[in-house]
């Protein structure tokens, strides 16, 4: 008595994206021996030439301070700030720096202990009354 209709999806189609994902993921072809060996090729100069600009860019160029000299980076208000001197000038900045008891400070004394610049606390004092008169 009752009619058996046909299931409801038996009628639909199927669905928009079957197999899409494996028709996007297969190649359209495989490649050729020459189209390889242009890939290797590719590769193999990449590489070689990413060694050699890293190689001559190692190490590092710039010469130390000649004797009597100092030289430091240190932080500054827009970033690295060089700080060099050669002769009394060195011993200027060493005695200044040595007034003080920051980082900025500190790496500056650390250079003057490298370059071998002695302070004596008269260059200290003198520093300091040079600052206090706004000289430095």
């Amino acid at each position: 008595m009752e009619e058996s209709a046909p299931a409801a999806r038996d009628n639909l189609p199927p669905m928009p994206l079957e197999g899409h994902y494996q028709r996007v993921n297969t190649p359209l072809r495989r490649l050729t021996a020459r189209e390889r060996n242009v890939l290797v090729a590719g590769v193999v100069v990449t590489c070689a030439t990413l060694l050699a600009l890293i190689l001559a860019t190692a190490g590092d160029s710039r010469p130390g301070p000649a004797a009597g000299c100092v030289s430091a980076v240190v932080a500054g208000r827009v970033g690295g700030e060089p700080v060099n001197g050669c002769g009394e000038k060195a011993q200027e900045i060493c005695a200044r720096s040595a007034n003080y008891d920051n980082p900025r400070a500190r790496t500056i004394a650390g250079k003057c202990d490298e370059a071998g610049i002695v302070v004596t606390r008269a260059e200290v004092a003198a520093a300091a009354a040079a600052k206090a008169k706004g000289l430095g």
